[in-house]
């Protein structure tokens, strides 16, 4: 296991706990009838998502480091349309507290969505600084 996807798998996983514990907790509290038992469920499949996230990614940095932006946009697209599947079956499935569930979806999607985009900005900015300096000590 690399560095990056053990970084990124405990990352992801206090923000899971993090917004299944106290997300559950605020969203109890402030709006109690509300509150839906799936609501774990939700941080619980950003989590899987991005488990298989990280390990698409580092495949691809083995394989076809010249593809990578490709398979990180495709991973992209494949999250929203995976969640909007699941949001369109709860809705049709459980119809009760779907607005609930809906906007309580897509907060975590946003969540999920920011720390993914800084955790491989930061991961390629860091790579490109390296490389940079590797290059400055050759010459």
């Amino acid at each position: 296991m690399t560095i990056t996807k053990r970084n990124y798998l405990l990352h992801t996983a206090l923000l899971t706990a993090l917004t299944g514990i106290l997300g559950g907790w605020a969203y109890f509290s402030i709006n109690p009838h509300h509150y839906f038992g799936g609501y774990p469920l939700i941080p619980f499949f950003f989590f899987v998502f991005g488990a298989f996230m990280i390990n698409m990614t580092e495949s691809c940095r083995q394989r076809m480091p010249g593809r990578m932006l490709q398979i990180y946009l495709l991973i992209r697209v494949l999250r929203m349309l995976v969640s909007m599947i699941v949001m369109l079956i709860y809705c049709v499935v459980v119809q009760e507290e779907a607005r609930a569930f809906l906007l309580t979806f897509i907060a975590n999607y946003l969540i999920y969505l920011i720390y993914d985009s800084w955790f491989f900005f930061t991961f390629e900015a860091g790579r490109k600084l390296k490389k940079k300096s590797n290059d400055e000590k050759i010459a």
